[in-house]
């Protein structure tokens, strides 16, 4: 018990990170897939990046609240500046995302619906990794 405890301290924000960022994973799939097989057209490249856009803005908002308080603990009086670099640096991961659903479902047409769920596998991935980088450096800075 005292080795997950410690293991537990030592990297106690990074495992914060990753259950917040499953979570805002989760929230991200449901919404997409929920618009993908339901009313939107995942063949058709504008709905796909519509579903795409849509599932982006509620899990950020889900992101930056939880991010906030319990990942990164942050006491920043600046909120606005603050909201403003993450939803900024988390601009950067949706133009990675729109790429990989893009490049793979639209251009290479691998747009079954297991190779959507692929693919959206695959780019949260990359994503879930982006976001901890820019929010670790650019975001959440604590101040020295």
């Amino acid at each position: 018990m005292n080795l997950i405890k410690k293991v537990y301290q030592k990297n106690e924000e990074v495992i914060r990170y990753l259950i917040v960022g499953v979570c805002t994973t989760i929230i991200s799939l449901l919404v997409k897939y929920l618009l993908l097989f339901t009313i939107l057209n995942p063949k058709e490249a504008l709905e796909l990046q519509i579903a795409v856009v849509t599932s982006w803005i509620i899990s950020v908002l889900f992101a930056y609240i939880t991010n906030k308080i319990f990942v990164f603990k942050s006491k920043e009086n600046k909120i606005i500046k603050e909201i403003f670099l993450f939803f900024s640096s988390r601009i950067v991961t949706l133009l990675m995302e729109s790429f990989i659903m893009w490049f793979f479902v639209t251009l290479l047409k691998l747009n079954s619906n297991i190779f959507i769920i692929i693919w959206s596998l695959f780019a949260q991935l990359i994503v879930i990794v982006g976001n901890y980088i820019l929010s670790k450096f650019f975001v959440f800075t604590r101040k020295k």
